[in-house]
């Protein structure tokens, strides 16, 4: 459930604000509204916050040798002061590191562009000038240095096949007018072009130096992380303290005043410590604009969802619902029938159960994501038992390997060990009215599972939402919703599984009403009620007329209806995908050591080609199983049924202003 909250306002003394804010923090209890802070000592904060960053980047991208990593870790922590002025070192040392890089880059662009010429020094080109002796350098396609005015006074320097390089003598300020406009003067160096040299390897000498002085630092890593914590907190602390309204008239008993947000269950506690610290008060119901956190409030099993939510950024709105139950439920569902596989459930399951036990005879507290791996694993390993999937082995593999009672406790309509009456004929299950020889295959059996967990799941919204709405008429639109998904499934399964064995007309209702007519008038009524009620908000004229400016919305808002619960379909799908990749892997494996021609190659090479082969393969196959549970799992719960559902997302963590656990 999600905690109701109270938004609270809080009154001080502006001169004991700095104290009353760390007492509030040591209390732990208010969500502060957000503050933008200012001032100097923020400022600093954010300035060593920074370096501090940098410092962790660079530093840490450092290699070490294991002798240098035990000596790092044997290094004694400064203190935040010392930590700020090694950062503040360490950043100077960066910039100047880029600096000398920069040096590097243009001395060789320098050296480059004069590389034909040889040496090069202004100074002498300066000095001839001084003694009336004016030179200037150019280049010229080697083809065209023919073309050059015999008037002009040159001075050939080299030539290749590409370009010809001279100096022109006495040939004026500017560009002399008789020279050949494929001629191009070249500029000279910003200084002697060995001197340009000797600077490189004074950068690089300095480089070393700084390298050095970098990796000595990297033994400070874990006082620069230790700092980090630190700013954090200061900086939050800051903020609130610098951002806070307050009165400036120059008083002595000058106000200040924050507001923010206490779950209703705390406030009691809340109420006592302020008045304790003497502090006014006022508390009030959130109104609708307001930005109210979200705080969750489960039982530990539903509890273990919270991995996943945390990990996907997911928060539901205040006013939003909380299907933190629901999504365990029904994700727990979706990974079995998406991971698919029995064995690949089981080593899930044994390496969760490894993990805790070790985590308890070492009195060490279990992260909740080990509870979850162990529920997603136990599922795994429940579909397995039911479809007959076991590392992609086939029910006659398992029986020769004494594991018969695997493919024999499976649920037949649904399992792998029964989609054959004999080796390449379907086996097919008839339905009520299904003619002799007709029915379901096992392939289809599964893709109507997953329309009835659409239809469950969809439902589920539905009814949450008729409860939300029970007080109002719009519990008729939210009906008519529901009725939609009630008409469709059986529209689905004409349109998507088999309008032969799924017909129009078939019988079922009192031996008189054809199903397929009543799922679509189940359809229309909904769609009929969702279109008069859907907008209600007090007037019904008003819910109508708003449904007709969406006209074009609410007629596609059965197309919706339609794609949604098509969309579980992917749950078959990619199962089968998984299943498909594992068998094929297996094949392989077993080609390799001859079993298909009844010759068992026994070879230490041959064998370990065999392990490699079912590792990776399976492994690799494991892997991709748990992005498609984050793509497609996960979707059917954020987007399909939380559409339904009319949730957003769009809440944010509670998270109250306090002192921060090392």
């Amino acid at each position: 459930m999600i905690e109701p909250m109270k938004k609270v306002s809080i009154v001080i003394l502006n001169k004991e604000r700095e104290q009353a804010l760390k007492s509030l923090r040591k209390l732990g209890l208010v969500h502060l509204e957000k503050l933008e802070g200012s001032g100097e000592k923020l400022s600093s904060f954010k300035e060593a916050m920074n370096n501090a960053f940098l410092c962790q980047s660079v530093l840490g991208e450092i290699k070490l040798t294991k002798q240098e990593i035990k000596k790092a870790a044997d290094t004694k922590l400064l203190t935040a002061e010392e930590t700020i002025k090694l950062c503040s070192e360490v950043v100077s040392k960066i910039d100047r590191k880029k600096a000398l890089f920069d040096q590097i880059s243009a001395d060789a662009n320098e050296l480059e562009r004069f590389f034909n010429w040889g040496e090069v020094s202004p100074d002498d080109f300066n000095y001839l000038k001084e003694k009336g002796i004016q030179l200037k350098l150019y280049e010229i396609a080697s083809d065209k240095f023919s073309d050059v005015d015999k008037d002009l006074e040159t001075i050939l320097v080299n030539r290749d096949r590409k370009y010809t390089r001279f100096l022109i003598l006495n040939g004026g300020e500017g560009r002399p007018e008789k020279l050949s406009p494929e001629a191009f003067e070249v500029p000279f160096p910003r200084e002697d072009t060995n001197l340009l040299k000797k600077e490189i390897e004074e950068c690089k000498v300095e480089l070393s130096q700084i390298e050095s002085y970098l990796k000595e630092k990297t033994a400070d890593l874990a006082s620069i992380k230790n700092l980090l914590k630190t700013l954090s907190t200061d900086i939050e602390f800051e903020t609130v303290n610098s951002g806070m309204q307050r009165e400036e008239t120059g008083a002595e008993n000058e106000l200040a005043w924050l507001t923010g947000y206490v779950p209703v269950a705390d406030m009691q506690k809340f109420s006592e410590f302020c008045t304790k610290n003497q502090w006014a008060y006022a508390s009030s119901d959130p109104a609708e604009e307001d930005p109210v956190p979200t705080k969750l409030k489960n039982n530990k099993f539903v509890s273990l969802i919270y991995p996943l939510t945390d990990f996907l950024g997911t928060v539901p709105g205040y006013r939003e619902f909380d299907i933190s139950g629901w999504f365990l439920l029904f994700f727990a569902v979706f990974f079995g029938m998406i991971f698919g596989d029995g064995g690949y459930g089981l080593l899930v399951t044994l390496a969760a159960v490894f993990i805790l036990l070790g985590n308890k005879l070492k009195k060490k507290k279990s992260s909740p994501l080990m509870g979850l791996m162990l529920l997603l694993g136990i599922s795994t390993v429940v579909w397995g038992f039911v479809t007959c999937t076991w590392f992609g082995l086939s029910a006659d593999t398992l029986r020769s390997l004494g594991l018969g009672f695997l493919p024999d406790y499976s649920v037949p309509v649904l399992s792998n060990a029964y989609s054959e009456v004999a080796p390449g004929v379907t086996r097919y299950w008839p339905l009520p009215w299904s003619k002799p020889g007709e029915g379901l295959s096992n392939s289809q059996c599964l893709q109507i599972f997953c329309f009835i967990l659409a239809f469950l799941q969809l439902t589920v919204a539905h009814f949450k939402c008729m409860i939300r709405d029970r007080k109002s008429l719009k519990v008729l639109g939210d009906f008519g919703a529901l009725l939609q998904i009630w008409g469709m499934f059986y529209v689905i399964l004409m349109m998507i599984i088999s309008s032969r064995e799924f017909p129009v007309d078939a019988i079922i209702l009192f031996d008189k009403v054809p199903i397929g007519i009543l799922s679509v008038g189940i359809l229309g009524f909904g769609f009929v009620l969702s279109f008069i009620f859907s907008n209600y908000a007090g007037s019904l004229k008003d819910s109508i007329l708003e449904s007709c400016k969406n006209i074009i919305s609410v007629i596609l808002g059965i197309v919706n209806v339609f794609s949604d619960m098509l969309s579980y379909i992917r749950l078959w799908a990619v199962g089968l995908a998984g299943s498909a990749i594992s068998g094929t892997v297996n094949s392989m494996a077993s080609q390799i050591l001859g079993a298909e021609t009844g010759t068992v190659v026994v070879h230490a090479i041959m064998f370990v080609l065999v392990i490699v082969l079912i590792l990776f393969g399976h492994g690799l196959n494991m892997i991709l199983n748990l992005l498609s549970v984050i793509v497609h799992g996960v979707r059917l719960n954020t987007l399909e049924f939380s559409s339904h559902l009319g949730m957003e997302w769009s809440g944010f963590k509670y998270e109250p202003f306090r002192e921060k656990a090392n």
